[in-house]
């Protein structure tokens, strides 16, 4: 029986909560293994000052973790499952999905500013609102076109400081990283799913192993969470039926009540002046039907127009 763990893991505050949190459940589950983590360098890691656009989203925060574990230089990769792509490697597997955290957007307000009604529909008309993802930028120009859009690179903390300096006056990040990084007291509001829809995956781990690697992926599907699994799935299933990645404004947001999946998924033109919005319902099982369905929907509806006006 293998006794020994290589977790691969980004260098960022957020990707070694996540790393290290894994690290504790493997060691809870085999107090007797030995489990490390290795730092890997990403592209979207070097060149944190280039829009995701410029490098090309699919892909940037994962592609070295991957070759990584094809490599066999690590044994488990911890990613944020929203940035892995939903087509993976040959010989690699997502052995499991973690519970999610919050899965939705946050506004977060300047240091020092009242979060009373802090909402989007509240903020003032020439705001400047700080985001990388074209996901939320698309959204965003839909609800409140009267409001400044300016990228956003960086950590958690590179972030909140550009904020806190007075660049922007609001920021959008995902309430689970905050969360995790114990700066829940900074969410001035979170952003309910029915006014900006998530990243898909958004809130939960993804933890990607070898296929063939037997004594690895039979400790790691037990940190597997069958609801978070069956949401993601139906998410997953949709963006990939759609064709879209981290460059085109598509999302998508599953639950499951009492075995029931309902999902709701949405393609936005760049310029926000469009949306296409749709929702299903199904049974879990038929969590990947349920996406690929969806995304017929949406495509009838003329989805498939924005997704062309778009390449």
């Amino acid at each position: 029986m293998k006794n020994s763990f290589i977790i691969g893991s980004r260098g960022s505050k957020l990707a070694l909560w996540q790393a290290n949190w894994v690290k504790s459940q493997l060691a809870a589950l085999r107090p007797d293994a030995d489990a490390r983590i290795e730092i890997i360098k990403t592209s979207g890691d070097v060149m944190r000052d280039v829009p995701l656009a410029v490098i090309g989203g699919k892909g940037a925060f994962t592609k070295e973790l991957e070759e990584a574990l094809l490599a066999a230089r690590i044994d488990i990769a911890v990613h944020s499952l929203k940035d892995l792509p939903t087509t993976l490697p040959d010989g690699l597997a997502i052995t499991a999905i973690t519970e999610r955290e919050d899965p939705r957007d946050a506004l977060v307000l300047r240091a020092g500013t009242s979060n009373d009604n802090a909402s989007l529909q509240t903020l003032p008309a020439g705001a400047i609102v700080g985001t990388s993802s074209l996901r939320r930028q698309a959204q965003l120009k839909f609800l409140r076109p009267d409001v400044e859009i300016r990228d956003l690179r960086g950590n958690v903390d590179t972030r909140l400081r550009k904020l806190d300096e007075g660049r922007y006056d609001a920021v959008l990040l995902a309430s689970a990283g905050l969360r995790r990084l114990g700066f829940a007291a900074r969410i001035s509001a979170p952003v309910p799913t029915d006014v900006m829809l998530p990243a898909v995956g958004q809130g939960a781990l993804g933890i990607e192993t070898r296929a063939d690697d037997k004594d690895t992926n039979a400790l790691i599907v037990q940190l597997e969470h069958a609801a978070t699994r069956a949401a993601c799935t139906a998410e997953r299933a949709l963006l990939f039926a759609l064709g879209g990645g981290c460059q085109v404004p598509i999302a998508a947001h599953a639950t499951v009540n009492d075995g029931r999946l309902h999902v709701v998924g949405l393609v936005a033109s760049m310029r926000g002046d469009e949306i296409i919005r749709a929702a299903i319902e199904d049974d879990i099982a038929q969590a990947a039907r349920a996406g690929e369905v969806l995304a017929e929907r949406l495509c009838a509806q003329g989805a498939e127009r924005l997704l062309a006006e778009q390449l």
